[in-house]
């Protein structure tokens, strides 16, 4: 449960991320790594290495207001941090001792949809309804007709063109 419960956590952040549109939720994002990296700051056990973790992390947060890979980026470097703080320092949540240990499993998660340019996830899915309902329409080819299999080669050609 332990390592369920932060990774669907993660594809929950992605999929209430999925409700903001474009630009606005790579900004939003890019903010929310950069409080996500200031999250020691108040005793997290390393010193004034927090304070240099933050002016880094923040600096590549910064990068991230234009660019996902840097919002990927800055996750991957959270997760570092709380790896950590798991084995080393202070749990980010001082009352639950395993919150770092949570926090490193869920980051790399919001991380990979990062680093895939945080599409929709809502959108994704759609898709995925509207290629099936597509698919349950099309009429089956039948063997033998040279006929179907001409359209059926046709209708394929078009939609790769579409995709390009």
């Amino acid at each position: 449960m332990i390592y369920v419960v932060p990774i669907l956590i993660g594809l929950l952040y992605a999929l209430l991320m999925s409700l903001i549109r474009e630009p606005h939720r790579r900004r939003f994002n890019a903010i929310m790594v950069a409080g996500a990296g200031a999250a020691y700051l108040s005793g997290g056990g390393f010193g004034g290495w927090e304070f240099l973790f933050t002016v880094v992390a923040t600096y590549v947060a910064y990068r991230g207001l234009e660019s996902w890979t840097f919002i990927g980026i800055a996750w991957l470097m959270h997760t570092a941090w709380d790896v950590l703080h798991h084995l080393k320092g202070n749990p980010i949540v001082p009352f639950a001792h395993t919150s770092s240990l949570g926090c490193a499993i869920c980051d790399p998660v919001i991380a990979l949809w990062c680093l895939r340019g945080g599409p929709s996830l809502i959108d994704l899915v759609r898709g995925w309804f509207t290629r099936s309902r597509i698919a349950e329409q099309e009429p089956a080819v039948s063997s033998g007709t040279s006929e179907s299999v001409t359209a059926t080669a046709g209708h394929s050609r078009a939609r790769c063109e579409k995709a390009r």
